[in-house]
């Protein structure tokens, strides 16, 4: 079983063309996609979560 894909921030950024700024005001606001931090402070995205997260916004659109 392949592990879940991990997607670094700066690449969650570009592909939803938002500055950080912009997305850390959506998290403080409970709106972000769900972040994982690593014991090393970094944090990643889950493709599968990043993609749940779009899909919501897509049907309320």
């Amino acid at each position: 079983m392949a592990r879940p894909q991990m997607l670094k921030l700066p690449e969650v950024l570009a592909e939803l063309n938002m500055s950080r700024a912009a997305f850390y005001r959506l998290r403080a606001r409970g709106l972000a996609p769900k972040l994982i931090k690593l014991p090393n402070q970094q944090v990643r995205v889950r493709r599968d979560d990043l993609d749940a997260w779009l899909a919501r916004y897509e049907e309320a659109a």
